[in-house]
C-alpha cells in the first residue's frame, strides 16, 4: 500500500509543471511565515517547531482537504497564544502581516484545489490572479489602519454601536447571500 502511494507520488512529481508547484510553494511559503510571525518565539526555537512546519506546509500538499482551515486555525491559535499567555504587544505589523500570509494562503490553496499538476497554465493566469489577491490585501490593510485610527477617536459607546451595527451588517449580508444561493 506504502509502495503504492510512493509509486503515485513520484508519478505526480515527475509530470508536474512550473506554475502548479509555483502555487503549491507559494501555499507552503506562506503558511510556513504565518506560522513563525504568529507563534511565540520561545516555541518556535524548540523541537515543536517541527510540528507546527507540517501543519503550516500540509496545506500545499492536500489542498482540497481541511488542511488549510486547520493550519490557518493554528496560526490564529499561536497568535492568541503569544498575545495571551505570553503577554506579547499586539503590534501593527504582525497582524497584517499574519492576516494578509492567511489570505494568501488560502486564496493560493484555492487555486491549487482546482489545479492540476501536470496543468499548462499560462503565467498571466498566475500574475491575474496574484494582482487580485494583492488588491484585496492593500485593501484591507488600508481599512485596517483607518479603522484603528477611527477606534482611537471613537473610544467608548460610540465604538461599541459602530462594532454592533458592523457585526450586524454582516450578519445580512451573509443571510443575504445564503438566501440567494437557494434561490438559484
Amino acid at each position: 500500500m506504502f509502495g503504492k502511494q510512493m509509486e503515485a507520488a513520484r508519478l505526480a512529481l515527475s509530470r508536474a509543471t512550473a506554475i502548479p508547484f509555483a502555487v503549491r510553494f507559494g501555499v507552503a511559503l506562506s503558511g510556513l511565515i504565518a506560522m513563525m510571525v504568529a507563534w511565540p518565539s520561545a516555541i518556535v526555537a524548540t523541537e515543536y517547531s517541527v510540528i507546527l512546519v507540517l501543519v503550516a506546509i500540509y496545506p500545499a500538499f492536500a489542498p482540497r482537504g481541511r488542511g488549510a482551515t486547520f493550519s490557518a486555525l493554528v496560526v490564529v491559535g499561536g497568535w492568541l497564544a503569544d498575545t495571551v499567555g505570553y503577554e506579547s504587544h499586539v503590534a501593527l505589523w504582525r497582524v497584517l502581516t499574519i492576516a494578509t500570509l492567511l489570505y494568501l494562503g488560502h486564496t493560493l490553496t484555492a487555486l491549487a484545489a482546482v489545479l492540476p499538476y501536470d496543468a499548462i497554465v499560462s503565467f498571466d493566469m498566475l500574475g491575474g490572479w496574484l494582482l487580485r489577491a494583492g488588491a484585496v490585501v492593500l485593501v484591507s490593510a488600508v481599512l485596517t489602519v483607518f479603522a484603528l485610527g477611527l477606534s482611537a477617536d471613537l473610544a467608548g459607546s460610540a465604538f461599541l454601536l459602530a462594532t454592533l451595527l458592523g457585526i450586524a451588517c454582516a450578519v445580512g449580508a451573509t443571510l443575504l447571500i445564503a438566501r440567494l444561493l437557494r434561490r438559484a
